[in-house]
């Protein structure tokens, strides 16, 4: 008998660090500005601006070992933070995993395939941009809505 996949048997806090990493799918998504409407509602909206440190091609940021040095205000997600993942788009496995749903068949995991991601259109390679490129004030002309 075949040994079920860690993430359909593990709870998010009992994961490796390496089983940790590999539910991360290389979308891009966490690596994109984002505004939070503080005054009304407290939602969350994406743009289409990213860290400068993003690899847009390959959606993984160019120096993640040291990410936390070279960008203070970039986020680690870990276990401990699973109650926040709200913020997250619904299709990252971390959230997705938390609210007890099912990994997409195009995550890497179930499909074996590293690009799938992209060639789904769920990773953000096709559309963002640079912060180099952007004026902070005009992020609010960058919201993005994704479409599931």
């Amino acid at each position: 008998m075949a040994m079920q996949s860690f993430w359909l048997r593990k709870k998010l806090d009992e994961m490796t660090v390496d089983e940790w990493e590999s539910l991360c799918d290389r979308c891009g998504k966490c690596c994109l500005h984002k505004l939070e409407d503080e005054e009304d509602d407290g939602a969350v909206y994406y743009t289409s601006v990213a860290c400068a440190y993003l690899d847009i091609e390959k959606c993984q940021c160019k120096d993640y070992a040291n990410r936390k040095s070279v960008v203070p205000e970039c986020l680690t997600l870990t276990n401990e933070d699973v109650k926040d993942f709200y913020w997250l788009p619904v299709t990252c496995a971390y959230r997705t995993l938390s609210e007890g749903r099912k990994l997409e068949s195009w995550h890497p995991l179930i499909s074996g395939d590293p690009f799938s991601v992209h060639d789904e259109g769920v990773s953000v390679k096709h559309f963002a941009m640079s912060e180099n490129d952007v004026d902070p004030d005009d992020y609010e002309e960058h919201v993005v809505k994704w479409v599931l």
